[in-house]
C-alpha cells in the first residue's frame, strides 16, 4: 500500500516537473517543432533505462525502482501529448516535422533508454 501511494506521489511530482520544463522551454523559445516534449521524453527514456539498470544490478531496491520509474518518470513523460502534437503537425501539413516527432523521437528514445540501461548496469 505504501509503495502504491509513493508511486502516485511520484507521478504527481513528475507531472509538475513536466509542466515546469515545458513552460520554461516555451517562454525562452517559440519553436515550430515541439522541442520541449522531445526533451522531456528523451530525458525520461534515459532515466527509466538508468533506473531499470540500477534495479537489475541490485543497486536500487525494486520498490524504489517502481516509485521512480513508474511514478516519477511515468508522470514526467507524455506519449499522449506527443501523439497529439504529431496530429497537429499533420493538420498544419508539416509532414516532415510530424514524421520526426513520431518515428524519429521513438527511435532516439529507445536509444536513450538503452544507453541509460547500459550505464545503470555497469554501476
Amino acid at each position: 500500500m505504501i509503495t502504491a501511494l509513493l508511486i502516485a506521489a511520484g507521478g504527481g511530482v513528475g507531472a509538475a516537473l513536466r509542466l515546469a520544463l515545458n513552460g520554461t522551454v516555451h517562454r525562452r523559445v517559440r519553436p515550430e517543432y515541439p522541442i520541449a516534449m522531445t526533451i522531456i521524453n528523451l530525458v525520461g527514456s534515459f532515466a527509466l533505462g538508468f533506473i531499470t539498470g540500477l534495479a537489475g544490478g541490485r543497486v536500487v531496491p525494486e520498490s524504489w525502482a517502481l516509485v521512480l520509474g513508474v511514478g516519477l518518470v511515468g508522470g514526467f513523460t507524455a506519449f499522449s501529448t506527443t501523439s497529439f502534437q504529431t496530429l497537429r503537425l499533420v493538420q498544419e501539413r508539416r509532414w516532415w516535422m510530424a514524421v520526426v516527432n513520431s518515428f524519429g523521437m521513438l527511435v532516439v528514445a529507445v536509444i536513450f533508454a538503452g544507453v541509460g540501461l547500459w550505464i545503470g548496469r555497469i554501476l
